[in-house]
């Protein structure tokens, strides 16, 4: 035999996923390999006619304990770690009577599909795999003579080496085999680790893991010299990562990582209450805004930077319609996403062959607790979500003046749109519509200046008279440092200010507000995004 085949005679099969089973098991019987299997894997197979050996009759002790002890045992890790080609491990193996075990094929118990569904903790606890992956990582281990099977999607592989080399698998395919079996069992061990931390309400565990399944290989990352791939982790949250891809070319990085910051920043915009819109461009909205209709608000949202959304990504609060697919399509777009679509609609868009459009099956929640993860040279910086809505907070009149309701209105729209802007963040708003967005500048005067400037760059693009943040409200992410960011806002025409207050200098803020006769009101929440 050609150096590092093996061949298979024995297979042992557990598994709790059973999509192309009976196929697999047939071809390996075929082949005359033996199956051994477990529990409901060995009735499958038995009531499907094959001739299956159960393995309480490899180990001579029967499942107990509900099942939870069935494999572990020592005719069973014995057959899988002894190096077959050790002396001592073959006499070991002869003396206490071990058979080996040259295949094995084992998907763990859904444990993240159970927390997915929200069951109860015990059925959560009773979905946690012990023999599984202890059976996977030996097997793992000892890949010069075993081959391990974790997911349906690898069947056909192996089934083709085993026809290509006479019933051997190849090293190369074993070592492949194994590196995917240890991701897996640490990313099921992942799942279960961050599971119980917050079960346990720990926002630190001694140790924190994340794991996730590959959705795709992207062609490269933020630029054509980095590589990088998409990966979907245990989370259930919808977005691109739960979305359908109805056509349009595959997604870059960078389109993934813009229609994630779209649709988490749509989803503040509550559909029950109204049609929103957000176009994104380069992780930073550049328009915002509620309408009617999708279409007017799309038409609210382009017309606060028509500049920046050349290329943009859309993200919509409600299902696509014909009406706003239209308009939508009529300048260059990278993506479209929303919760669903109409068959006009995809249609429409289907006219633009490159043009993205996915379905990401329904709205994220803002409210919804979870965590974010960042890397740093030689570690990870985690927090949890900022799940804050200023529906939920206490807005305190620190001026003389208070917001008229119509003001209000359009500063609770301003600080859920802030709250998405890369800081420091400056958002003017009028009619529930962003009209100048000023992100990531390193001084908050800036950034209100910057803002300022593109609404009167979009007021000459419209041929408007005046610039739109003429009565508009401006938000602030953080607080005011001093009074000459207010000050800029003021001057471009704003009426009534939302910030979260804390500065050290808030008496000289609302001094200046005061002083001009705007509105200003805090919110005691801050909502930095680097």
């Amino acid at each position: 035999m050609t150096q590092g085949h093996r061949c298979v005679a024995r297979a042992l099969l557990s598994v709790s996923d059973k999509t192309g089973l009976l196929d697999f098991a047939r071809a390996l019987a075929a082949r005359g390999i033996e199956l051994v299997s477990t529990g409901g894997t060995r009735k499958a197979l038995a009531d499907a006619g094959l001739a299956v050996r159960d393995v309480s009759d490899l180990t001579g002790f029967p499942e107990m304990m509900d099942g939870r002890v069935k494999t572990l045992h020592p005719k069973v890790h014995g057959g899988l770690l002894a190096i077959r080609d050790d002396e001592a491990h073959r006499a070991a193996m002869s003396h206490h009577g071990i058979a080996p075990i040259d295949l094995l094929v084992v998907n763990l118990y859904p444990f993240e599909a159970t927390v997915a569904k929200g069951a109860p903790f015990a059925d959560c606890v009773e979905n946690i795999d012990i023999g599984g992956p202890a059976m996977i990582r030996a097997a793992a281990k000892n890949h010069a003579d075993v081959a391990v099977v974790v997911e349906p999607e690898d069947y056909a592989g192996v089934l083709a080496e085993l026809s290509a080399h006479d019933g051997a698998t190849t090293l190369a395919l074993r070592k492949a085999l194994a590196a995917k079996a240890y991701a897996r069992t640490a990313a099921y061990d992942a799942a279960i680790s961050g599971w119980f931390a917050a079960e346990l309400d720990d926002a630190a565990p001694s140790y924190r893991a994340f794991g996730g399944r590959l959705v795709e290989a992207l062609r490269y990352g933020e630029n054509p010299h980095q590589s990088a791939a998409f990966y979907r982790t245990a989370e259930t949250r919808f977005g691109v990562a739960t979305a359908r891809q109805v056509q349009g070319k595959q997604l870059s990085y960078n389109n993934i990582n813009d229609t994630d910051a779209a649709y988490e920043c749509v989803a503040e915009l509550d559909p029950a209450r109204t049609a929103g819109c957000v176009i994104v461009k380069h992780a930073n909205p550049c328009g915002v805004a509620e309408g009617a209709s999708l279409l007017e608000a799309y038409r609210k949202a382009l017309a606060c930077d028509p500049v920046s959304a050349f290329g943009g990504i859309v993200a919509l609060n409600r299902p696509l319609d014909a009406e706003a697919a239209r308009a939508i399509t009529e300048i260059f777009t990278e993506v479209i996403i929303a919760p669903d679509a109409s068959a006009e609609a995809i249609a429409i868009v289907g006219a633009k062959k490159n043009l993205r459009l996915l379905l990401a099956g329904g709205l994220p929640d803002p409210r919804a607790r979870g965590l974010t993860a960042k890397t740093v040279a030689g570690g990870l910086l985690v927090q949890s979500r900022d799940n804050a809505v200023v529906e939920e907070m206490q807005l305190r009149t620190v001026t003389r003046r208070s917001p008229s309701e119509a003001e209000l209105a359009d500063l609770r729209f301003a600080f859920r749109v802030a709250k998405h802007v890369k800081s420091n963040t400056i958002v003017y708003a009028k009619d529930r519509a962003t009209v100048g967005i000023g992100a990531g500048q390193m001084s908050r005067v800036d950034s209100a200046r910057i803002a300022a400037r593109k609404a009167e760059d979009a007021a000459r693009e419209a041929k408007l008279p005046a610039p739109p943040t003429r009565g508009s409200v401006v938000a602030s992410d953080a607080f005011f440092p001093f009074a000459d960011g207010l000050l800029v806002a003021i001057e471009a025409g704003a009426t009534a200010v939302v910030q979260p207050g804390g500065s050290m200098r808030d008496d000289e803020v609302i001094k200046a507000a005061d002083d001009h006769g705007i509105a200003m009101v805090f919110t005691g929440v801050r909502h930095f995004r680097h």
